[in-house]
């Protein structure tokens, strides 16, 4: 289905939830369960996919009239690779913590079936402005869902919210950072692996049951093309 009469509500609506890159579509599952340790993590790995995204989709669009089919996979992983190693040098330039802490993640960005899938599936299909909200929406969903998972992490693990964000996001972000829970020694596991696990599956559950409640069937999500997990 070409996507120019798609209105844009209905592309941040398959962004942010219908089609949502981690709790629709479980994709992304590597970032998803190793950098989301804190809510700020999860937001900064989440802007930065979606700074990839909204440029790839930007890109791929414009040229995709002088792209073969049969050379297509290729171009995109070339494409997407020249915008993550750009983003992996601004970050380590500007925010070297959060650089630091996502570290090899970042550079698996290049990898990310979101991305790769949003190309095949989205933009080599569709206009350059569609395609720009397309990957704007789908990184936002992405931002949201890492950020959540991170929070929830955070704060049964650590008894904080956002902690260290003006130090790993810088100044500006000082804002965000909370301590819920004082004295509290926090559940080890949550901060880790295990920890990923339960929380994504806690909210897998609660968006499955509130899809039910909106008559929303779990059949209707878009596969990403060429991607499996």
């Amino acid at each position: 289905m070409s996507c120019e009469s798609v209105s844009t509500g209905k592309l941040f609506r398959d962004g942010l939830w219908d089609q949502n890159v981690v709790f629709a579509q479980l994709l992304a599952m590597c970032p998803t369960m190793a950098v989301t340790t804190s809510g700020t993590n999860g937001l900064g790995m989440g802007l930065a996919t979606t700074a990839v995204l909204v440029v790839s989709n930007i890109l791929i669009s414009a040229i995709r009239n002088f792209v073969s089919d049969q050379v297509r996979i290729p171009i995109f992983v070339v494409v997407i690779a020249t915008l993550v190693t750009l983003v992996d040098m601004s970050l380590n330039a500007w925010v070297h913590g959060l650089h630091k802490v996502l570290g090899l993640f970042i550079a698996l960005i290049v990898v990310n079936c979101a991305i790769l899938g949003r190309a095949e599936a989205f933009a080599f299909k569709n206009g350059v402005w569609a395609s720009a909200i397309d990957g704007l929406a789908m990184g936002l969903g992405f931002t949201v869902a890492l950020t959540v998972v991170g929070l929830v992490r955070e704060l049964i693990g650590a008894g904080t919210l956002f902690a260290q964000a003006s130090l790993l996001l810088g100044p500006a972000f000082s804002f965000l950072e909370m301590k819920v829970i004082p004295n509290y020694s926090g559940v080890l596991m949550m901060i880790l692996p295990p920890g990923g696990f339960l929380v994504l599956g806690g909210l897998l559950a609660v968006k499955r049951l509130l899809d039910q409640r909106l008559n929303k069937p779990a059949s209707a999500v878009e596969p990403a093309a060429h991607c499996s997990v």
